[in-house]
């Protein structure tokens, strides 16, 4: 598979169903393999050239190579209109101009830049992150499906430029009125839909539980999956009507039995669930290629839940959604030990190209996307709320809230203005375990 140029080395044809296709797609955008490679690794400079001079983007998306040299393997992509450090420039291949060293294993070509004397983004800028974790508004195109226009002004009286399916998930950028009481809807794509079409998304609030690894309790930390889950004074007892538990509600388990064929947790004195209502976390060994106090993520899938580490110490526990295939098909998420090889801010997703789909979809700037083998990987989800239970095309799917945190915790480390980044050898990508 190519794109743009760029050969896919790690979409096979099976990549073609389901979102693996549409995160191959993701990777057309960065233009690199489905697979870090060793790359030469090059710094020349440790300080701006001036701490006046910034280097503008031009374009959305913008290369950032890991060297000077338009061949050079990618270390990530910079959004439009960021301004980098200047730290140094060189002549190189497929430049016309020089190559601007933009940060650590950063080079951009000067020809599609912007020199400017406004000031930089600070390297050590704190993240831009969302009270929802959405870093957009998102919408759902409704059951009559909806039309698209490139020219607002135009809007309705010319033929569209695109047409849209219901149930496509479209990221709004801007809402403008085309005529007093009318107004459209921008989308991440650049075209303008009317509102009245449209849906707004109403994501889970749902987030995970910090874990202080000094304080251990007598429980394990679990969830409540069911709408609603009843308790009882013993294992098949008799229902205590004033303690109900609602969906997503945190809990401690202190004991599990079996009795009238069925297992029972206790959450409480004399407080009993069945345990199909509920997930429990469990303990994961360390890994054997853990560095000291490397961080690195486990992935219960038998339990849907997925857990942080430093080290030994667990520092943060949530619920998620892996996939619903059977094991070692597209849709079922894989089995093993697997370093993040790209991390992007948002990427679009669909299977539009499956021509053996019983349902197409369209997710416009899916948020916080983490690839951790080939197309698969973690990243938030505001199209449902199935969150500890099986539910995506093999991804695994975060709470939108979660998944902004784990966005910022794993490594490689996104910078200021960037869109993506891929691991270098001195910024590796975080270990994800999947059990």
């Amino acid at each position: 598979m190519t794109c743009s140029g760029f050969a896919i080395t790690n979409c096979d044809s099976r990549s073609r169903n389901g979102t693996r296709a549409a995160c191959c797609v993701a990777a057309c955008l960065l233009g690199v393999a489905l697979a870090p490679g060793a790359g030469a690794d090059r710094l020349k400079g440790s300080e701006p050239d001036t701490a006046r001079v910034s280097v503008i983007m031009m374009r959305d998306g913008e290369p950032l190579q890991i060297e000077p040299d338009a061949h050079a393997r990618r270390h990530g992509t910079a959004a439009k209109g960021a301004r980098l450090p200047l730290y140094g420039s060189v002549r190189g291949n497929g430049c016309a101009r020089r190559w601007l060293l933009v940060g650590p294993l950063a080079w951009v070509c000067e020809d599609q830049v912007l020199i400017s004397q406004q000031p930089t983004l600070s390297a050590d800028a704190r993240p831009i992150t969302y009270p929802d974790g959405l870093p957009h508004q998102y919408f759902f195109v409704g059951q009559n499906g909806a039309l698209g226009y490139r020219d607002l002004g135009h809007a309705e009286e010319t033929a569209p430029d695109v047409e849209l399916e219901p149930g496509f998930a479209l990221a709004i950028v801007g809402v403008q009125e085309k005529s007093p009481g009318v107004p459209f809807a921008l989308t991440s794509r650049g075209s303008w839909v009317p509102l009245r079409d449209l849906s707004p998304a109403n994501p889970a609030s749902f987030q995970g539980v910090e874990l202080d690894p000094a304080q251990t309790g007598a429980g394990e930390l679990g969830w409540v999956v069911a709408d609603s889950t009843q308790t009882y004074d013993r294992p098949a007892g008799k229902p205590i009507r004033e303690r109900n538990h609602s969906r997503f509600e945190a809990i401690q388990v202190f004991e599990t039995q079996k009795q009238g064929g069925r297992r029972w947790m206790r959450i409480g004195e004399r407080e009993w669930v069945r345990s199909e209502d509920v997930r429990v976390r469990s303990a994961a060994p360390v890994p054997p290629v853990l560095r000291p106090d490397e961080r690195w993520i486990d992935v219960d899938l038998d339990q849907q839940i997925l857990t942080a580490y430093i080290g030994n110490k667990a520092v943060f526990s949530t619920m998620v959604s892996t996939g619903k295939g059977r094991e070692g098909t597209p849709e079922a998420t894989p089995k093993g030990a697997f370093r993040i090889w790209a991390k992007l801010r948002g990427s679009d997703m669909d299977n539009l190209e499956d021509e053996d789909a019983s349902r197409y979809y369209a997710i416009q700037q899916v948020p916080w996307v983490m690839f951790f083998k080939q197309g698969y990987a973690l990243h938030g989800t505001f199209w449902h709320r199935g969150f500890g239970n099986v539910r995506s095309h093999g991804c695994i799917n975060l709470s939108p809230l979660d998944a902004q945190r784990l966005f910022f915790w794993t490594r490689p480390r996104l910078p200021s203005g960037w869109t993506a980044v891929l691991p270098s050898p001195f910024d590796p990508g975080t270990l994800i375990v999947v059990r």
